[in-house]
């Protein structure tokens, strides 16, 4: 089964374009979502794999109308809640 981040071969997509001299971070939040995962895969809270998946899973539009670290981040809040170390509520915006 295909997911939506597998758009290898797929047409309709923009071309990558690649900032000169690009930040690892664009904006403080994301080096925070970046040692917020790595720290929860170190703990074993989760693993890389499952890491991945619970981003494929994301609905399409959410997956396509997200940034890089929004993506992480929903994967993040997803796992937490699937693991019960939060309840949904508690990861609401």
């Amino acid at each position: 089964m295909s997911r939506i981040n597998d758009v290898g071969g797929m047409t309709g997509f923009p071309a990558i374009v690649e900032e000169p001299d690009e930040p690892r971070f664009h904006e403080d939040w994301e080096a925070h979502v970046f040692a917020l995962n790595g720290a929860l895969i170190k703990r074993g809270i989760y693993n890389l794999d499952e890491f991945r998946d619970a981003q494929e899973r994301l609905p399409v539009a959410e997956f396509l109308g997200s940034s890089y670290y929004e993506r992480w981040f929903a994967a993040i809040t997803t796992l937490l809640a699937e693991k019960g170390v939060l309840a949904r509520e508690e990861t609401a915006p």
